[in-house]
C-alpha cells in the first residue's frame, strides 16, 4: 500500500505543481525539482528509491515515442544534416574533451569512468527547454533542437554502455566499438519501424473487418513503444532509438479510413501521458537529491566545505560542457551557413548567427536521460570492489542538470528579447491553400454526386429538398474559398468575420449545453441521451478551437 500511496501522491503533486508555475515565475522543471526536494527533506520524508532499469523502462519509451511522432518529418529531413552533426558528432567530441577535463580536474575517477560520466552528460532534453522556451524559439532552432534531443539519446547511451564496459573489463577497441555502435544504432532504428509497421498492418486488418473501437486501437499504440523498447533491448540494439523510430512511424500510419474517433481519444490520452510523466521525471530528480548529497558528503570529514568544493567541481564541468557545445555549434552553423550560400540558399532562421549559436549552446539542456543514465551505474565492479567514485558522479549529473536549467532560465529569455514570436508565414501559407485544394476537392465531389439513388427515387418534393441540401453544404464550401482569398484586404476581412462566426457559434453552443443541462435536472432527458449530446457539442466547440 505504501507504493500505491506514494504514486498517488506523486501524481497529486504533479498537478500541484502545474497549478503553482502558473503563480510562481518560473519554468515548470525547476518548480517541480523544487517540489520534489522539498518532499524529501528529512522533515517530511518522502523517501522514493529509484530503480534505474526500471526508470528507463517506464518513462523514456512513451515520451521519445510521443517526440518521435509529433517531430515534423520534413523539417527533419530537411535540418538532417546539423541535427547529426550534433547527435553525433557533438557528442564525440563532448566525451573526448570533457572527459579528459574531468580526468584533469578530478584524478581520483579514472579515465575510462571519466569518458563514462562525459557520455551520459551528452545527451539533451528537448521537453524541459520547450517548457522554458514557451515557444518563443524560431521554428528552424526548436526542430533542430527536437532532433538532437531524439538522436542524442541513443548516442550518449550508447557510447555510455562502451565506456561503462571498458572501466569494468579495462579492455577497449575503438574499431569493435565503432563497428557496434553503427549496428546498434541501425538495428534500433530497423527494428522500431519494422513493428510499428506490423502493428499499422493489424490495425488495417481490424478495420477492414469493422473492429474499430477506438479504446482497443489506443491501447495498442500505449503499447507500441514499450514494445519497440523491449524488443530492441533483447536483440542488443538501441531501444531508445526503436522507440523513436516507432514513432516516427506510427504518423504516418495514423492517417487510416474510419479513423477519425480514433485520433481523437489518442490525442487526449497521449496528452494526459506527456503530461503526468513529463512532471514525475522532474519530481523523481528532486526526490533524489537529498540522498544523492548526504551520499557525497558522508565520505568527508567536514560538511559545507567539502559540498563546496564539489559544487564548485559541478560548476567547472559544465562550464567546460557549455564551452565545448559553443564551439561546436559556432563551428558547425557557420559552416552550414557558407555551404547554403554556396548551394544558393537562404539562411536558415533570420536570428542573427551569434544569438543562434548562443541559443543552441544554452538550449542544450540536460535532463531524463542523463539522471537514468547515471543512476544505472552498477554499486560493484566485480565482488568485494566499489565502483570508483560512484556517488560522486552521480553528484556531478545532477548538479549539471539542475545548472543548465537554471542557466536556460535566466539566459534563453534574455537572448529572445527582440525576437517576435515566429509568424511563420510559409506554415500558414501551406495551411490556407491546403484548406482551398480541399474545399475544391469537396465541391468536385459534390457536384458529381448523384442527388437521387437509382435504387430508393424519391419524390419531387424530396428529391428538392435532397437538392436544396446538397447547395447548401457546396455554399459552405464556396464560402471557404473566399475566405482563403490571397488579397491582404480579403483575408483580413474574412478574419474578421471568422471571428465573429466563431463567437456566434460559440454562445449557441453554450446555450445549447445550458438548455441542455436545464433538461437533465428536471429529469426530462436520461444520462445516455445527455452524453449523445453533450458530446456533439462538445466536438463542436473543439473544432472552433480558442476564441478571444
Amino acid at each position: 500500500m505504501q507504493t500505491a500511496y506514494t504514486v498517488l501522491i506523486l501524481l497529486m503533486l504533479v498537478g500541484v505543481s502545474r497549478l503553482l508555475g502558473r503563480l510562481i515565475p518560473l519554468p515548470l522543471p525547476l518548480v517541480q525539482i523544487a517540489a520534489g526536494a522539498v518532499l524529501a527533506w528529512p522533515t517530511l520524508g518522502l523517501h522514493v528509491t529509484l530503480n534505474p532499469e526500471l526508470f528507463l523502462f517506464l518513462f523514456l519509451p512513451p515520451l521519445l515515442f510521443s517526440d518521435g511522432w509529433r517531430m515534423p518529418k520534413r523539417e527533419f529531413w530537411r535540418l538532417r544534416g546539423p541535427i547529426l552533426t550534433l547527435a553525433v558528432g557533438l557528442v564525440l567530441f563532448t566525451v573526448v574533451g570533457a572527459g579528459y577535463f574531468i580526468h584533469w580536474l578530478l584524478p581520483a575517477i579514472p579515465l575510462p569512468v571519466a569518458f563514462a560520466l562525459a557520455a551520459v552528460l551528452s545527451p539533451t532534453d528537448a521537453v524541459a527547454v520547450s517548457a522554458i522556451a514557451q515557444n518563443r524559439l524560431p521554428a528552424p532552432l526548436m526542430h533542430m533542437l527536437q532532433g538532437e534531443a531524439l538522436m542524442n539519446d541513443a548516442t550518449g547511451l550508447v557510447t555510455f554502455k562502451f565506456a561503462l564496459a571498458a572501466a569494468i573489463t579495462g579492455v577497449f577497441s575503438l574499431t569493435n566499438a565503432s563497428m557496434a555502435f553503427v549496428l546498434v544504432a541501425c538495428g534500433g532504428l530497423a527494428t522500431g519501424v519494422a513493428l510499428s509497421w506490423l502493428v499499422g498492418r493489424l490495425r488495417s486488418w481490424m478495420i477492414a473487418r469493422g473492429w474499430d473501437d477506438p479504446a482497443t486501437h489506443v491501447v495498442f499504440m500505449l503499447l507500441l513503444p514499450f514494445a519497440a523498447y523491449v524488443l530492441a533491448e533483447r536483440l542488443g540494439v538501441s531501444g531508445i532509438l526503436s522507440a523513436v523510430a516507432a514513432g516516427m512511424m506510427q504518423s504516418w500510419l495514423d492517417l487510416l479510413p474510419r479513423q477519425t474517433s480514433t485520433r481523437l481519444l489518442n490525442r487526449s490520452v497521449w496528452s494526459l501521458l506527456e503530461f503526468a510523466f513529463n512532471g514525475l521525471i522532474f519530481l523523481l530528480l528532486g526526490l533524489q537529491l537529498p540522498d544523492i548529497i548526504k551520499a557525497v558528503v558522508s565520505q568527508e570529514t567536514t560538511i559545507w566545505p567539502s559540498l563546496l568544493y564539489r559544487c564548485l567541481e559541478v560548476v567547472a564541468i559544465f562550464l567546460v560542457l557549455l564551452a565545448l557545445r559553443f564551439i561546436w555549434v559556432q563551428s558547425i552553423w557557420r559552416l552550414s551557413g557558407l555551404l547554403r550560400r554556396w548551394r544558393g540558399k537562404g539562411e536558415l532562421t533570420l536570428v542573427p548567427t551569434a544569438r543562434s549559436c548562443w541559443l543552441l549552446t544554452l538550449g542544450g539542456v540536460r535532463g531524463a536521460v542523463t539522471l537514468a543514465g547515471v543512476m544505472s551505474v552498477p554499486l560493484l565492479i566485480s565482488e568485494g570492489l566499489d565502483f570508483p567514485r560512484r556517488e560522486q558522479l552521480i553528484f556531478i549529473a545532477a548538479g549539471v542538470i539542475l545548472l543548465s536549467l537554471v542557466v536556460a532560465c535566466i539566459a534563453l529569455p534574455i537572448l529572445l528579447r527582440g525576437i517576435p514570436k515566429s509568424p511563420d508565414d510559409a506554415l500558414r501559407k501551406e495551411v490556407r491553400e491546403a484548406w482551398r485544394r480541399t474545399a475544391e476537392a469537396a465541391i468536385h465531389a459534390l457536384e458529381a454526386e448523384e442527388v437521387v439513388d437509382p435504387d430508393t427515387p424519391l419524390d419531387a418534393a424530396q428529391a428538392a429538398l435532397a437538392a436544396e441540401l446538397k447547395a447548401s453544404i457546396m455554399s459552405e464550401y464556396r464560402h471557404q474559398l473566399e475566405t482563403f482569398n490571397d488579397s491582404a484586404e480579403a483575408q483580413a476581412q474574412a478574419s474578421k468575420m471568422e471571428l465573429l462566426e466563431s463567437r456566434l457559434r460559440l454562445k449557441a453552443l453554450r446555450a445549447q449545453r445550458l438548455e441542455l443541462y436545464s433538461l437533465r435536472r428536471h429529469h426530462e432527458i436520461g444520462d445516455d441521451a445527455l452524453g449523445e449530446i453533450l458530446k456533439d457539442l462538445d466536438l463542436s466547440e473543439a473544432n472552433l478551437g480558442a476564441v478571444k
